[in-house]
């Protein structure tokens, strides 16, 4: 049987940052040395949005697909003292980097990382119905585009969810799969999807939800992120003004 390869992993440092790349200049994760749990990358920070709209609870249970720099990993870790967090990351290098040269501790007993393909886990039966979040971040080795995009890969993203669950993605809006990648969420998950503005190198990241149908006032979202932005440090105000914004909602109200 042929052996698998793997991209190489290569690091960079500017300043306090220290960045993660995969043999190329683009960047496939960032920490700040001098806070190593905070989340550097801004649409890093924007795939923590479910947090508007669930709160993290006694045993929640948070799936992270691409590991990276475990920015993600760490920080969900450490929402609450009783939150789990599973990242699947098929490059076992990764894994490694991640704890050599990014603080992720794995002898906290709420991390697991498993070393898998995300398409393969999320094809399982016995995850179905595990997660209350899911958090999608895997780009081919160039960092121009998902690496998985299929409907068959969404609808193992859906089923992987609890009821009610939120998936966030990081997509990438000048790589040719993206139009596909949102059709395909929406065909999934019923329409029920928002979109962030595209930020920096070409990240847009989506949201999408499983389970009841949800109707919000913004004015409630932003009290709501502004308990998030004072307790977690992350910017949700802008989270709200951008989804208001960028999606097609009343003025008043947020329906999904």
């Amino acid at each position: 049987m042929k052996k698998p390869t793997y991209e190489p992993v290569t690091f960079s440092e500017v300043g306090n940052i220290r960045y993660l790349h995969l043999g190329t200049p683009w960047i496939q994760g960032a920490m700040n040395l001098k806070k190593p749990l905070h989340i550097e990358l801004e649409y890093a920070q924007q795939m923590m949005a479910w947090l508007l709209f669930l709160e993290p609870m006694v045993g929640f249970h948070v799936l992270q697909l691409g590991l990276g720099s475990a920015a993600l990993t760490k920080f969900t870790a450490h929402l609450n003292k009783t939150i789990k967090t599973t990242a699947v990351e098929l490059n076992p290098a990764i894994i490694i980097a991640a704890q050599a040269m990014f603080d992720l501790d794995l002898r906290n007993d709420r991390i697991q990382v498993v070393q898998a393909n995300a398409l393969d886990f999320t094809q399982q039966e016995a995850h179905n119905n595990q997660f209350d979040v899911l958090q999608v971040d895997i780009f081919n080795g160039e960092a121009s585009g998902p690496a998985l995009n299929s409907k068959q890969f969404y609808q193992g993203c859906f089923d992987v969810l609890k009821s009610p669950g939120v998936l966030t993605v990081n997509l990438f809006h000048q790589h040719s799969s993206y139009a596909k990648n949102i059709q395909r969420i929406c065909d999934v998950f019923d329409n029920r999807v928002l979109l962030f503005k595209e930020v920096h190198d070409c990240n847009v990241v989506a949201i999408a939800f499983k389970g009841p149908y949800l109707k919000f006032a913004w004015s409630d979202l932003k009290k709501r992120a502004k308990t998030i932005q004072k307790r977690y440090q992350l910017p949700a105000k802008q989270w709200v003004a951008d989804l208001k914004s960028n999606n097609l909602q009343s003025k008043k109200y947020l329906a999904i």
